[in-house]
This record gives structure tokens, C-alpha cells and sequence, in this order.
């Protein structure tokens, strides 16, 4: 989905640690991962199409904790638009 909006996603290494170590307490292994991420992104996914200056989300382990929200990165032009 992010593909097709044309934005990257970028896990921080100690959230991959996070979702892994929910999937291990979850006993669900590899195949929880997918259930995992699309927990952590459910609202960004339907919010991006509609925010056309995205070009980058960034997930961290508190995002994967629940502490925070995914981290959205606008285009240069966006940003010099709007200031």
C-alpha cells in the first residue's frame, strides 16, 4: 500500500526488535509479523492518500509499543509551500 502511494517506510532497528519480540509472545511467529504491522499501521494507511506531501513514514519501537504514532516525513516542496 505504501508502494502505491509512493512513500517509504522505514522501520528503526529497535522497532524490528519490538515486533519481533511481539510476535514471540504472541506465539504466533513469522506469520503474526503481517497481523503485527498492519495493527501498527492500520490509521496511517487510510490517512496517506489523502496527505499527497508524505514521502516517508518512520516507525520506531514506541510506535510499535503504542506510545507514539509512525513518524510522517513531508516533501521539501510541501513544507516550503506551507511556510
Amino acid at each position: 500500500l505504501f508502494e502505491m502511494e509512493s512513500i517509504d517506510l522505514t522501520l528503526a532497528e529497535e522497532a524490528l526488535g519490538a515486533i519481533a519480540r511481539k510476535a514471540i509472545e504472541r506465539k504466533t511467529g513469522a506469520r503474526g509479523l503481517r497481523s503485527i504491522m498492519e495493527t501498527i499501521l492500520l490509521d496511517t494507511m487510510f490517512e496517506l492518500p489523502s496527505m499527497g506531501s508524505v514521502e516517508e513514514v518512520v516507525v520506531s519501537a514506541d510506535v510499535v509499543e503504542g506510545r507514539a504514532k509512525p513518524l510522517q516525513i513531508h516533501s521539501r516542496t510541501a513544507q516550503e509551500s506551507a511556510g
